[in-house]
């Protein structure tokens, strides 16, 4: 069987032949899938990197965002104290306003009512002069008429009067109102 020696030694040598191929192939596809593999993990940490400082930013922001956000709470507070002072202030003012208001309505009532007083006083006084004024003018008449009376007779008024050139003067004693 020297077929079968040449033939196993030719299998062999292919069989050699075939596993340094199979050893070649297997080495460069390990060696290409490591490089990829070696690639992708490169990547893969640029990405992670990327993705931390990304992280980083976003931190710092939401930090900046909540330092903002407890200054505008604060603001807010404030606001909110500062508006309920004003309002409790405009009402108070506003009590105060309708206090004086009530003050002022009551002496605008009071010095109503004492002008009405004061106009019926008037009112009463000038009935008064007016009839003082009539009276008089009916005691000119009636001491013209006497005058006249006197002048006729032997005595003159002028004579009987101790005062040169008197002139009548009116006082009366006592007024009393029957209104």
């Amino acid at each position: 069987r020297p077929e079968g020696a040449a033939g196993r030694r030719e299998r062999a040598s292919e069989k050699e032949q075939l596993q340094g191929l199979n050893e070649r192939f297997a080495g460069d596809w390990y060696r290409t899938r490591c490089a990829r593999l070696h690639e992708r993990a490169a990547r893969s940490q640029e990405a992670v990197r990327a993705s931390r400082r990304e992280a980083g930013e976003c931190r710092r922001q939401l930090q900046a965002r909540l330092a903002e956000m407890e200054s505008l709470r604060g603001a807010h507070q404030s606001l909110e104290r500062q508006l309920q002072e004003l309002e409790e202030r405009h009402s108070a003012e506003a009590a105060g306003l309708q206090d004086t208001i009530g003050q002022l309505e009551d002496d605008l009532q009071n010095t109503k009512n004492e002008m009405a007083r004061h106009l019926r006083e008037y009112q009463d006084l000038l009935n008064v002069k007016m009839a003082l004024d009539i009276e008089i003018a009916a005691y000119r008449k009636l001491l013209e008429g006497e005058e006249t009376l006197f002048g006729m007779g032997s005595v003159g008024l002028s004579a009987l009067n101790p005062i040169p050139n008197a002139t009548y003067s009116f006082q009366p004693r006592g007024f009393s109102s029957s209104s």
